[in-house]
């Protein structure tokens, strides 16, 4: 996976806060256990703390940050996206929001701007506080996506995904996925607090893998608004199976086996491994929002 090394990076659409101090954020979600069951109850990869019961205080990433400001003093350009894992996700979140803008244009709508916070540890969001062991997720509340960039030595070492720049960049365009359907309103379906297989949380989890794999399709296509040309210049067969490899990693028959050692399909809430992978693949194949209806 490589970037246009002359490209101008948008810092704009990232907030770093990492090394803040998050004023009143009460983090209830801790590491260890309390982490690995955070994880098997399905927040990984998913949507707003407040679904496990994280506290609300509604904390501001922005408030109380330190001169934490990194992206935006070494993200200048695509070639930094190419040598450094902040920068690269500057830049995936460029191309992914491209995509999506150009994509609702040409169907007729018009797509609103979400930006991703880099924390470390803890951060404050209007869903709730929530702690570094709950994974990357997607805030309703306030249209960000939250990521600690130590989720993506994770999906490594605890997850056993061969990891890569583009299993990096599934993650961060799954989670751009929610966002969509957050703007399409299918988001609110996975709120109805059911589990297992067949329910609406898992169809919502299983469409943003789709859409991820849509924006896939056409990243070496999708011009970048500063230059016309586009940001990402190649994908490698060995990125895919690399993007293919982080989706069966966090898939929950996969997560569950690994940490309580037994599948438990009643409790699903993202989807299996192998769900995961068919849907990115659907995207993938057919570049198509259209053909992401797992609610059919």
């Amino acid at each position: 996976m490589r970037f246009d090394d002359d490209a101008d990076l948008d810092t704009s659409e990232v907030q770093d806060v990492r090394g803040s101090r998050i004023p009143g954020g009460r983090a209830t979600v801790g590491g260890g256990i309390a982490g690995v069951i955070a994880l098997i109850l399905g927040l990984l990869f998913g949507v707003g703390p407040d679904q496990l019961g994280l506290s609300s205080d509604g904390s501001d990433p922005s408030v109380g940050s330190s001169s934490a400001a990194q992206v935006q003093e070494s993200c200048l350009k695509g070639q930094d996206a190419n040598s450094r894992d902040d920068c690269r996700t500057v830049a995936v979140v460029n191309s992914v929001q491209d995509f999506w803008r150009q994509e609702f244009q040409r169907r007729g709508g018009s797509y609103t701007d979400a930006r991703t916070v880099l924390f470390s540890r803890q951060v404050g969001t209007a869903c709730g506080s929530a702690t570094s062991a709950v994974g990357p997720f997607y805030c309703p509340g306030d249209r960000r996506v939250y990521l600690d960039l130590g989720f993506f030595d994770d999906l490594r070492t605890k997850f056993g995904s061969s990891g890569g720049p583009f299993a990096q960049a599934y993650v961060v365009a799954h989670e751009y996925g929610h966002h969509v359907q957050n703007q399409t309103g299918t988001l609110e379906r996975s709120q109805d607090g059911r589990q297992g297989a067949d329910s609406n949380a898992v169809r919502v989890e299983l469409q943003a893998d789709c859409y991820a794999g849509v924006w896939a399709h056409h990243a070496t296509s999708t011009p970048d608004e500063s230059t016309g040309r586009p940001l990402i210049t190649e994908l490698t067969r060995a990125d895919i199976r690399d993007g293919l490899d982080a989706a069966a990693a966090v898939g929950d028959d996969r997560i569950q086996q690994r940490y309580q050692g037994r599948v438990t399909p009643e409790s699903w809430t993202h989807g299996s491994a192998a769900q995961r992978q068919q849907w990115f693949s659907t995207g993938l194949r057919t570049g198509d929002m259209a053909r992401c209806d797992t609610f059919a």
